[in-house]
């Protein structure tokens, strides 16, 4: 479509960038972000990053994972890896936060079903201590031998998620002094202000000053990386908060034709993100 920034995502298939450094320098192309993954051995499916598992063995392959990736980025002169989708390894837990996803798209978000969703967030924050604590050694490590590329957190959409509000407010006092970022997510984050979690704007007023990019697509509660204007998301409010060096990365899914995406850019330039 003619953009000449772009961010590197999580797919099933590697992306062959052979002959990008031609391009960059023909046309000025740009690789501004890039997601971190790996595969989760469990299900052989991607998923964000396993630095927090349990098990040993996944932390260093996640460690692994991440180091290339991240020399990957260095390589196209990324500036910021982009870490997320890290989930509580508590069989339970995780199951009831299924069930309560499938509850809200059915019922909408009823007030007793709401507080269940809140008490079971805590519960979730309160269950990955252990977790945490190997993300964020996994993390301080990668800090101290990437000094040149900005690594960032992000929300996580599930309920599961180890990257809620309060447990990404732990990670970033513990690690933001050594360079740890934030990178907002619009449309993960309205879907999660949906059921009760804490709103965009309170994640933007407290972690603002660290904020690093934006993933920026609508929801309309149930969906998300819809284009601007498809759902409910107050990008407004976004535009107060976003740095004016910030990346912005326009995440819509593919099923939305060419002149959705367009207008939505437009949109966008309009409200002077």
């Amino acid at each position: 479509m003619g953009f000449r920034r772009m961010e590197l995502g999580l797919a099933e298939e590697p992306v062959p960038l052979n002959g990008f450094h031609e391009s960059r320098r023909e046309t000025g192309i740009e690789v501004r972000s890039m997601v971190v993954g790996c595969l989760d051995s469990r299900s052989s499916a991607l998923t964000g990053t396993r630095l927090g598992s349990l098990d040993r063995d996944e932390r260093a392959q996640a460690l692994l994972s991440c180091r290339r990736h991240i020399r990957i980025a260095s390589q196209y002169e990324c500036p910021v890896v982009i870490l997320r989708g890290c989930q509580l390894e508590n069989p339970k837990l995780s199951a009831l936060s299924d069930e309560l996803h499938v509850r809200l798209v059915e019922e909408g978000p009823e007030e007793n079903l709401v507080k269940e969703v809140q008490a079971h967030v805590t519960k979730v924050a309160r269950a990955s201590q252990s977790q945490i604590d190997h993300f964020c050694r996994g993390i301080h490590k990668l800090l101290s031998e990437f000094s040149g590329v900005t690594i960032a957190v992000e929300a996580g959409m599930h309920y599961n998620d180890l990257f809620g509000f309060e447990t990404i407010g732990w990670m970033l006092e513990d690690l933001g002094s050594q360079g740890l970022r934030y990178w907002h997510d619009t449309g993960r984050i309205f879907m999660r202000e949906r059921a009760g979690l804490p709103a965009q704007g309170h994640w933007l007023d407290t972690f603002g000053s660290c904020m690093v990019g934006a993933h920026i697509h609508d929801s309309d509660g149930v969906l998300c990386e819809m284009p601007v204007g498809k759902g409910e998301v107050d990008f407004k409010l976004l535009s107060e908060y976003l740095p004016k060096e910030a990346e912005r990365v326009l995440e819509v899914n593919s099923r939305h034709p060419r002149a959705e995406i367009l207008a939505a850019v437009q949109t966008l330039e309009s409200l002077g993100i």
